[in-house]
């Protein structure tokens, strides 16, 4: 039998993420880490993650976060899944990448 399968993560740069999203993934440099919620800037803005387990990162890595969009009256929460160390990634090439995809997908 298989297991369920999750839907996929919608790249969005956090000025986009809103409570229409399911799931996200977001790529940004750590700027605070407190317990298990770590705190994201990606140049368009900062969001909080929280995670049932901490993840190993330090403030200044570069990571991309895929999580869960909780609405809540007034914003929403983001319940963090992943965690990856983006830091040896080519940031310029891969936005270029995924702007080009998105711009495809919208002509289809």
């Amino acid at each position: 039998m298989s297991s369920p399968q999750r839907m996929p993560a919608k790249e969005r740069k956090i000025s986009e993420v809103g409570t229409e999203d399911t799931r996200v993934s977001i790529v940004g440099t750590v700027v605070d880490f407190k317990e298990n919620i770590l705190a994201v800037d990606d140049g368009t803005g900062k969001i909080d993650a929280s995670f049932e387990e901490a993840p190993t990162v330090n403030p200044g890595n570069l990571v991309r976060l895929l999580g869960r969009v909780i609405p809540l009256e007034g914003g929403f929460e983001l319940q963090g899944e992943v965690c990856q160390d983006f830091s040896k990634a080519d940031v310029e090439l891969w936005r270029k990448v995924s702007d080009m995809w998105e711009k495809s997908l919208k002509e289809l």
